[in-house]
This record gives C-alpha cells, sequence and structure tokens, in this order.
C-alpha cells in the first residue's frame, strides 16, 4: 500500500508533499485506501455538519489510524477535543500507543518556521 501524509484543511494550503484533503469524506477515504504515515487534523471546516471531532470519532469507531497525528486547529477547544478522544482511545487500547499524537495549533494565514519543520521531518 502505497504511503502518503495527509493534510486535512479547507483554508490552509497543504505542506509540501502532503496530500490536502478539504472534507472529513476526502480525509476517511485516504485513510481506508493508503497507508497515512502523517495525518494532520483541522476542527472548523466549511461544512458545518462535518468537522475535525467528527472524523476522529469515525477514526476511533472505525479503527483508521496514522503513525502520527498531529492536531493542527487554531480552534482551541475543538483541537482539544480531538486530541483527547484520540489520547482516550489510546487508554483504551483502541489506538495503538506507538501512534504519535500532537496538538499543534497552526495560524491561519502562515506555517512559522519552527512549526513547518515538525512537517518536513515526518516526510
Amino acid at each position: 500500500m502505497e504511503k502518503i501524509s495527509v493534510f486535512l484543511d479547507d483554508y490552509r494550503k497543504a505542506p509540501e508533499g502532503y496530500v490536502l484533503a478539504e472534507t472529513i469524506d476526502e480525509c476517511i477515504e485516504l485513510l481506508q485506501n493508503f497507508d497515512i504515515e502523517h495525518l494532520s487534523l483541522d476542527h472548523d471546516l466549511s461544512n458545518r455538519t462535518k468537522n475535525g471531532f467528527m472524523l476522529v470519532q469515525k477514526m476511533v469507531e472505525e479503527k483508521l489510524f496514522a503513525k502520527r497525528i498531529t492536531i493542527h486547529s487554531a480552534n482551541s477547544v475543538g483541537g482539544k477535543a480531538m486530541y483527547n478522544c484520540l489520547k482516550k482511545a489510546q487508554r483504551n487500547f483502541i489506538m495503538p500507543n506507538s501512534i504519535i499524537l500532537s496538538l499543534r495549533p497552526l495560524p491561519l494565514n502562515f506555517f512559522p518556521s519552527k512549526v513547518l519543520e515538525h512537517y518536513l521531518e515526518i516526510r
């Protein structure tokens, strides 16, 4: 199975080397069909009925994970809820403890160089 890295966001551009998913449906399809090295997730999406928290719930339910998951949402409440949902899945042995989980909010308009390093080192 082909390895890729996925960036879920409907506003920001994906870092170089990442596949952009703008909806949770696109992201789920990628999770089902590819070996995901790094999955970076936003909470707030233009489709108000489907957000990043709903995606992580579905990921846990269907056991669809990546080797590394970053929550990059600037929405502090939504991002923390996503992070906590995945951490709970790890504590309950639903998501493997070997998966590296990070909470690293990104500004909406640019990637600070220190943050960008996080994405470049993973590829």
